[in-house]
């Protein structure tokens, strides 16, 4: 369905449809072409990583991270019920428990305080999920993490470019995720990232994302044979996709910039709305440095959520809500969870709204969507 004024937009950033032809030019459109190498440089010199590695997804990340975390049968994993499916189903699928966590309040992350007293003797991992690219607080899960012995996998799908304490996401933990789908800051339409910042992992990790063969180290010379010597799958991204990224990759702080403009233009709009007690507008903690993914408001109920999705649907804009959490989904409650063990994850999941957000959303298409949300609020 189209919209007047649709939640995101994919758009051209620069040189996209020339580095696709030069893809096709240089003969190699598959996997580890000579844009594939560039991305993967360049988020490795960004993040300080010791390894990055393009793949189709960041699912298909979280799945290389599940596999070199060694999770199996019986193991469990920390994160938050309020994430995206991959987030437990990457763990899940090798037979592993999710031990969801409540989230914050404010930042709607991952609550720190929680995390070491769900440790048990079957944990494996932690899984922080940077919400809106605003970071989790890493000092203290790491603490957690070495004081038990623990992997750290951060999942930055929506973080690429953020930073916390001056670190970029997705570079501080045992293993980064990144996700470039087509509603994230940069894009190829489906693609992502595996960062391996611990060097430990980083041979077999190029072997699980090539099928489980020691295909790279064969090229390199440093095996005598191509073969199988170990689980994976194919969790490699085509050099067409990475030359679409390259070019957005290219323009990031330009995007950034653009992003933050929306963004704060949003916030200056609506947090006199905040005063009035409409509505809360995101919060930043000042040690977190933003990528300016997405614009929230927490509303009072989820009956005012619907109705203002409605009314802006009248007008032609589309607002869309996030995840159900997990621990009330049917595969959630296969594990035992029920309705009150996360109060803060099933009211704030009730009340989020997102807005309307996009690298060419033009100053008059945003007034107008601030517009319609305040002659709403202000006049029920």
């Amino acid at each position: 369905m189209s919209h007047r004024i649709p939640f995101n937009k994919p758009f051209i950033a620069g040189k996209e449809v020339e580095y696709i032809a030069q893809a096709v030019t240089r003969g190699n459109i598959g996997a580890d072409g000579h844009f594939s190498v560039r991305c993967a440089d360049l988020l490795q010199r960004q993040t300080e990583a010791h390894k990055v590695l393009m793949t189709p997804s960041c699912t298909a990340a979280l799945e290389m991270a599940a596999l070199l975390c060694d999770i199996r049968e019986g193991d469990e994993v920390i994160l938050p019920s309020y994430t995206f499916v991959s987030s437990a189903e990457s763990f899940a699928r090798l037979g592993a428990r999710p031990v969801f966590v409540d989230i914050r309040p404010d930042t709607l992350n991952l609550d720190e305080s929680l995390v070491e007293a769900a440790v048990s003797d079957r944990t494996r991992a932690i899984m922080p999920v940077h919400y809106a690219g605003v970071a989790c607080e890493m000092d203290e899960i790491l603490r957690v993490a070495r004081t038990h012995g623990l992997r750290v996998i951060e999942d930055a799908a929506q973080a690429v470019n953020a930073r916390y304490r001056g670190r970029i996401l997705g570079g501080i933990g045992d293993l980064g995720a990144y996700s470039f789908h087509e509603t994230k800051n940069y894009s190829c339409g489906e693609g992502g990232a595996l960062c391996v910042n611990d060097p430990a992992l980083a041979e077999r990790a190029e072997v699980i994302r090539d099928k489980g063969t020691n295909r790279q180290a064969f090229n390199r010379g440093t095996a005598a044979r191509y073969t199988w010597v170990d689980r994976g799958s194919s969790y490699t991204l085509s050099d067409l996709a990475c030359a679409f990224l390259s070019a957005q990759l290219e323009h990031m702080d330009a995007i950034t910039h653009r992003r933050k403009e929306i963004y704060l233009r949003y916030l200056e709009a609506l947090e006199p709305l905040e005063a009035e007690e409409l509505l809360r507008v995101p919060r930043v903690p000042a040690h977190c440095e933003s990528n300016y993914h997405m614009f929230y408001v927490l509303l009072p109920d989820a009956a005012t959520r619907s109705a203002l999705i409605r009314h802006l649907l009248e007008h032609g804009i589309l607002s869309v809500f996030h995840y159900v959490p997990l621990h009330l989904s049917p595969m959630g409650r296969s594990y035992g969870y029920r309705e009150g063990q996360l109060p803060v994850t099933e009211s704030l999941s009730e009340r989020v709204l997102r807005l309307p957000f996009y690298f060419e959303l033009e100053p008059a298409r945003q007034d107008e969507v601030i517009e319609t949300l305040v002659a709403y609020l202000r006049g029920r």
